[in-house]
């Protein structure tokens, strides 16, 4: 098969036809990014295909590293041009790896470029890509338009003032929406240096003085009302390994006025504090129409001394081992119990718990909504042609996988929407091969409908209150 042909990924004719006929042409709605929305109001331009592609990328970073390449040539003050370079002569060491594909797609889809890069190319490129960089079209607003984006959620941290947002819903020149979403991990994270301080900052936000917890609460009920004000429809959560152990309200409590002011809790302490507050945020959520995020089974910032150099987001996080099962059932048992479990998103990094994912959400789906529990895109270390696989023929064999809602960047890139392409390919040879397999019929119409479904539909009809 040719490399990156317009067949590229579809081996079987109908996986043709079920992509070109149904998923391709539907609309991207990216429910969980980190695009910063002030470069969308300000409608940024780029300098180069380095500002662009490089900037906040730890994908690229990572390999980069994995290829030898010093620090100053990838997060340091070497020229653009020479960091460009680098990526490119990484790049053709990366066979296999879906920063190869993604790069590549994003290419030819936005600058028209059909070779391969790499260190004999990599000028070429260069010039090919900062020329086009130049056109009106290529701004931050442009290439979202020109990628089919309908909506994006963006990731926003309680107090923040959402300005941006505000200001993007008002201009009528744009028709792209850009909604907020709630994520609240630095008021639950109760172990860092930094939670007491924090934890003003939302009293601040809310206009409140905060002296306990039921302050807090209430003060980031006030945020959560501030956001949905602003059309927020989603939150998330980040977090090391799914942890649940309930305490008592008085338990939680001390714990709560203990770490504020300054007392160190225990690690069981703080695994009862995260409990309490995820339930809480669970029940907000529910009351609010809200789809709760959870994202989970990652182990952050492993190489101490290059975190103490670069910081977070650097690229030095990996796949967390540890099974949820127990824990994650018991949590949302609890949360049914009360009446106070929201349509959830679960996402572990390791790829092992799959199987545990699909079986444990399938106890409390409930009517009125198709798939109100669903098991999130492969994700991270797992969004690749193997990882995407794995995961929807897991998910068809424990549940139902045409509830599923499909696809998101997880980025902070504006080339990223590829992504969406490259996943709808894989799905689109997923139900081909289903079909032809003998284990579904082959039948255009059906298949047609679950492609266009996981594609666009089934997350346009999750997001709606």
């Amino acid at each position: 098969m040719k490399f990156l042909n317009e067949e590229y990924l579809l081996s079987l004719d109908l996986a043709k036809r079920l992509y070109h006929g149904y998923a391709q042409k539907q609309p991207i709605i990216d429910y969980h990014c980190h695009i910063v929305p002030g470069e969308i109001r300000e409608d940024v331009r780029f300098e180069n295909i380095t500002k662009l592609w490089l900037g906040a990328d730890h994908y690229k970073w990572r390999l980069m590293r994995a290829n030898g390449v010093s620090e100053d040539l990838i997060t340091g003050d070497a020229s653009d041009h020479d960091k460009f370079v680098a990526f490119a002569k990484t790049l053709e060491r990366a066979v296999g790896n879906p920063v190869f594909i993604w790069s590549h797609l994003e290419l030819y889809r936005y600058f028209g470029y059909d070779g391969v890069l790499c260190g004999d190319t990599a000028e070429e490129v260069w010039n090919l890509c900062n020329e086009k960089l130049k056109s009106p079209e290529y701004s931050a607003r442009g290439i979202m338009k020109m990628s089919g984006v309908e909506l994006i959620c963006t990731t926003d941290d309680p107090v923040d003032s959402l300005e941006h947002h505000e200001a993007i819903a008002a201009d009528k020149t744009f028709d792209i929406e850009v909604l907020p979403a709630f994520r609240p991990d630095r008021a639950v994270d109760i172990e860092k240096e930094d939670f007491n301080a924090y934890v003003k900052k939302v009293g601040e936000a809310a206009g409140r003085e905060i002296k306990c917890i039921n302050c807090l609460k209430n003060a980031l009920r006030a945020r959560m009302d501030f956001f949905a004000e602003h059309g927020c429809r989603v939150a998330d959560h980040g977090m090391g390994l799914f942890v649940y152990e309930p305490a008592s309200n008085e338990a939680v409590a001390d714990i709560f006025a203990r770490a504020y002011r300054g007392d160190k809790v225990s690690d069981l302490e703080v695994k009862q504090y995260k409990t309490a507050m995820l339930k809480f945020f669970a029940a907000e959520y529910a009351k609010r129409g809200w789809m709760m995020q959870l994202h989970y089974g990652v182990k952050r910032e492993n190489n101490v001394e290059a975190f103490k150099k670069l910081g977070a987001n650097a690229g030095l996080d990996c796949i967390a081992n540890g099974t949820a099962s127990a824990d994650l059932a018991n949590f949302l048992n609890d949360c049914t119990a009360d009446g106070a479990l929201p349509k959830t998103v679960v996402y572990s990094l390791d790829p092992n718990e799959d199987a545990i994912i699909d079986t444990v959400i399938a106890c409390f789906q409930e009517s009125p909504v198709p798939g109100k529990l669903q098991h999130g895109a492969a994700w991270w270390f797992n969004d690749h042609r193997l990882g995407i696989e794995a995961h929807m023929k897991r998910l068809a064999a424990d549940g139902l996988l045409g509830n599923f809602i499909g696809m998101l960047t997880d980025s902070r890139s504006f080339v990223s929407y590829t992504r969406h392409e490259y996943f709808r390919r894989i799905l689109c040879n997923v139900l081909a091969d289903f079909a032809l397999g003998g284990d579904f019929p082959e039948d255009e119409k059906l298949l047609g409908k679950l492609a266009a479904d996981i594609s666009y539909n089934n997350i346009k009809e999750y997001l709606k209150k």
